[in-house]
């Protein structure tokens, strides 16, 4: 009997220690899986934020597209007004050397033309004393022709304006 007492204590230890081990597997494996489970919901949150922030990174790449368009067509306006800027400043330079050389013509001609009158009063002046010169000479000539005129005709009379005799 004693052998059976000593049996069943043994065989009673066994499925104690046996009971022991099957529930701290069950303690580790409930633990695991709420382990897991935590480390799920973790995942799927990091997940989700992963995803939300690649839209976000999307969103700021097509913004970033959009932006550096706008600066491409602002730097070759950029560009286009300076090559307008260069023209009009090109042309401006030879408005203004067009300018200075009809100013230089215009003034020519004003001293021409001043020089002109100049020497046209010049040939009036002359041309007033030659007339009065002349005129005095035909007064001359008809003075020395009236004194040769026979006074006795009308012609003769009226041409040196001699009265009539009555």
């Amino acid at each position: 009997m004693k052998a059976v007492v000593v049996l069943c204590s043994l065989s009673v230890a066994a499925m104690c220690f046996l009971i022991y081990q099957a529930a701290r597997q069950e303690l580790n494996i409930h633990h695991l899986k709420t382990r897991m489970l935590t480390n799920v919901v973790e995942v799927r949150m990091k997940e989700e934020s992963i995803i939300e922030l690649q839209h976000k990174i999307n969103d700021l790449k097509t913004a970033s597209l959009a932006i550096n368009a706008k600066i491409d067509g602002l730097k070759k306006k950029k560009e286009e007004s300076n090559k307008s800027k260069a023209v009009s400043t090109e042309t401006l330079k030879n408005c203004n050397k067009e300018r200075e050389a009809t100013q230089k013509r215009k003034a020519e001609k004003e001293e021409a033309i001043v020089k002109l009158k100049a020497d046209h009063e010049v040939a009036k002046q002359k041309a007033k004393v030659d007339i009065q010169a002349l005129k005095q000479q035909i007064l001359d000539r008809d003075k020395a022709i009236c004194a040769f005129a026979d006074t006795t005709k009308d012609e003769a009379r009226k041409l040196c304006g001699i009265a009539e005799i009555q």
